[in-house]
């Protein structure tokens, strides 16, 4: 699957479609699940709900607003697949943040929650035929294709994983 063009998505997400350099996508979303318990795994259970600021999320939520994001991305993906034509609405992960219990969750049985959702959303993408990797619908006022979803899914863990790195000082991200 060739890699989605600049008018398959929103200006917002070039970010996250920057991340990923490869064009096998699949492979990609599969992999990040075993980089991302590699990463974590180094994290002692005192620290997960660390915040590097206030006002930041702790490394619990980061992984809970992973799994709120590849739940939304995944509808997104399902619907569009299907040729849903209505906009799709956003979300606002800082709104959805406040009512999840994150925090009262152990990060074990986060990554394992991500995993399912992960894992169900490439099971999805794996059945779909080419017509429907190609297919655009509209997502939060912006026009959005399955194939730059995909990718946009993998290219978001990628960003978290670097600000894993770099804000909460966890080594190893990539």
């Amino acid at each position: 699957m060739n890699r989605p063009l600049e008018s398959e998505y929103a200006p917002y997400y070039q970010g996250y479609i920057t991340h990923v350099t490869e064009d096998e996508i699949l492979p990609v979303l599969r992999s990040q699940l075993d980089a991302l318990d590699v990463l974590l795994n180094q994290v002692a259970p005192e620290h997960e709900t660390f915040r590097y600021a206030d006002g930041k999320w702790s490394i619990r939520e980061v992984i809970g607003h992973l799994i709120d994001a590849e739940r939304v991305f995944g509808y997104r993906t399902f619907t569009i697949a299907r040729g849903e034509q209505r906009n799709l609405l956003g979300f606002d992960e800082n709104e959805y943040m406040l009512h999840a219990p994150y925090d009262q969750i152990e990060l074990e049985d986060l990554l394992s929650e991500l995993r399912l959702v992960r894992l169900s959303n490439i099971a999805m993408l794996r059945n779909l035929d080419s017509e429907a990797w190609l297919r655009t619908g509209m997502a939060n006022d912006a026009p959005v294709s399955v194939r730059a979803l995909a990718f946009i899914m993998a290219g978001h863990v990628r960003h978290h994983m670097g600000v894993l790195s770099q804000r909460y000082q966890i080594s190893g991200a990539g």
